[in-house]
């Protein structure tokens, strides 16, 4: 499943779908196939999305996770995708739709 991210101030912004239900649930909405984030709720979840970010980069953790690789690439080391990177796209979509006073829908 993905996590098409809607708005009309905006182009989508698309996640596979552990990226989306994590990012979902880092900025405390129900992980669900359709929901919102009003523009009243965007600086909150903005601030969430950073703070995890922050968070996960002070342990040390970075909640890095591995890019997929094909049988050609397994002996070449990959760079594993960081939280910070999981997050920009989301956290730019948020900051522009606020400015533009639009909300934020997915699954619809």
């Amino acid at each position: 499943m993905l996590y098409r991210f809607k708005s009309q101030a905006t182009a989508d912004t698309v996640m596979l779908q552990a990226t989306g239900e994590q990012l979902l649930t880092i900025m405390g909405k129900t992980v669900a196939p359709q929901g919102i984030i009003t523009v009243a709720q965007m600086p909150a979840a903005i601030a969430a999305l950073n703070q995890a970010v922050l968070d996960s980069e002070a342990l040390g953790d970075d909640a890095a996770a591995p890019t997929a690789t094909t049988k050609e690439d397994e002996a070449a080391p990959t760079d594993p995708i960081r939280l910070r990177q999981r997050v920009a796209p989301l956290v730019a979509m948020l900051k522009e739709c606020a400015a533009a006073g639009k909300d934020v829908v997915w699954g619809v």
